[in-house]
């Protein structure tokens, strides 16, 4: 992605295609409404059982945020099943916010037990990322990137077993009702991670957004946490989403 481009919204993944699942219908819906969004990725994701090659992945994860219609995707070169929050891994994200100085930060919200271990230490990593990319008097490890403070950071969740019914502390449901299909369309690209066997994916993401939405008065939703109070300056708006 081109590093002239400043971005509005970026979202970590630990691994190419833990964004589409977990926010994938937000992403598109604030694409679509003209802000520049990307994703970042640790890792690759490699190796899995089903593919064969890690380009094949990194290419399926570019398809996967064309049909988002998302400005770019980065992929670093942390590794897949050993990724471990440090101080390198901190730097490597840290940069990458200082270079496209996005508003907000999605990351990875929970543990994830009969999944990987990977998604618990991506969210460690990227809460240290954000406080890293404001910190001045650290030019030897930033290559000279300028600092940049993040307005504002929220959590996605994967719906392994994390809270997703959008009551919980600083949560709310972000209406994906126009996007749900472009969030299942991306989950498509990724052939390898489902094939036909795993098919009963799709069922599930768009049973759970609807079941998401619903709780809120909406057709679908996805459940997103703040990090901090969440204010409003109109009320009704706010309450009746006018």
């Amino acid at each position: 992605m081109d590093p002239e481009i400043n971005l509005d919204v970026i979202a970590v993944g630990a691994h190419p295609d833990d964004c589409e699942i977990g926010c994938g219908g937000t992403l598109a819906s604030l694409a679509a409404s003209g802000l520049k969004v990307g994703i970042v990725d640790l890792t690759d994701g490699e190796p899995t059982p089903n593919c064969p090659d890690p380009k094949v992945r990194i290419a399926e994860a570019n398809e996967a945020a064309s049909k988002l219609g998302l400005a770019g995707r980065i992929i670093l070169n942390l590794p897949n099943r050993r990724l471990f929050d440090g101080f390198e891994a901190r730097i490597e994200l840290a940069k990458q916010f200082r270079i496209y100085r996005p508003k907000i930060v999605l990351g990875l919200h929970g543990k994830t037990p009969t999944a990987s271990p990977d998604h618990w230490q991506a969210m460690q990593i990227t809460d240290a990322a954000i406080f890293y990319s404001r910190l001045s008097k650290w030019d030897e490890y930033f290559d000279g990137l300028p600092v940049h403070k993040i307005s504002k950071q929220l959590y996605y969740s994967l719906f392994f077993e994390s809270d997703w019914s959008g009551s919980g502390p600083r949560q709310f449901i972000y209406d994906i009702a126009d996007t749900l299909e472009k969030k299942i369309e991306s989950v498509r690209c990724y052939q390898t991670q489902f094939p036909p066997e795993k098919s009963y994916i799709y069922d599930r993401i768009r049973a759970m957004a609807q079941a998401c939405g619903q709780s809120a008065g909406l057709e679908a939703g996805e459940v997103l946490t703040s990090t901090s109070s969440l204010g409003s300056r109109d009320l009704l708006h706010t309450l009746l989403l006018t």
